[in-house]
């Protein structure tokens, strides 16, 4: 399928991800809420550098993760797999960030935590509503 706006409507809905870094022998993976930015093909999130993944993170910057929902049957499994590289957003890039991501989750106003940029390199979306095994693929070319 070439068409991938239904990739990013999916992307834009959701408000989760599984996110998944490694330096090493050492694998951590957390769960993150994030904003998605279409023009970029990028996700942003906020986390502070002193977690367990936020060491790995700034360590190597490659990562990888889901983002997908709880279906109650096979039929109507629909998820994305990723990776990407990301990094802490300077000063000039959070500010847009930031404003977005407080609108989407208000609560983040009382939280001081960096914001930090997935950008995306490959993505490949499931979708059994479309058809069983149904494959949408997305590449930074």
């Amino acid at each position: 399928m070439s068409d991938h706006s239904h990739l990013i409507r999916y992307l834009k809905k959701q408000h989760a991800l599984s996110l998944c870094a490694s330096n090493g022998d050492d694998l951590w993976c957390a769960n993150c809420f994030y904003v998605f930015d279409e023009t970029r093909m990028a996700f942003w999130l906020m986390t502070e550098p002193d977690t367990r993944h936020g060491r790995l993170m700034l360590a190597n910057p490659r990562v990888a993760g889901t983002v997908n929902g709880q279906p109650k049957t096979v039929l109507l499994i629909k998820g994305v797999q990723y990776r990407g590289h990301i990094q802490r957003l300077n000063e000039d890039q959070e500010e847009a960030a930031r404003r977005a991501y407080q609108k989407r989750f208000p609560i983040a106003r009382k939280v001081k935590a960096p914001l930090w940029e997935i950008t995306l390199d490959e993505v490949k979306m499931t979708d059994n509503a479309l058809g069983f095994g149904k494959k949408i693929l997305w590449s930074r070319v």
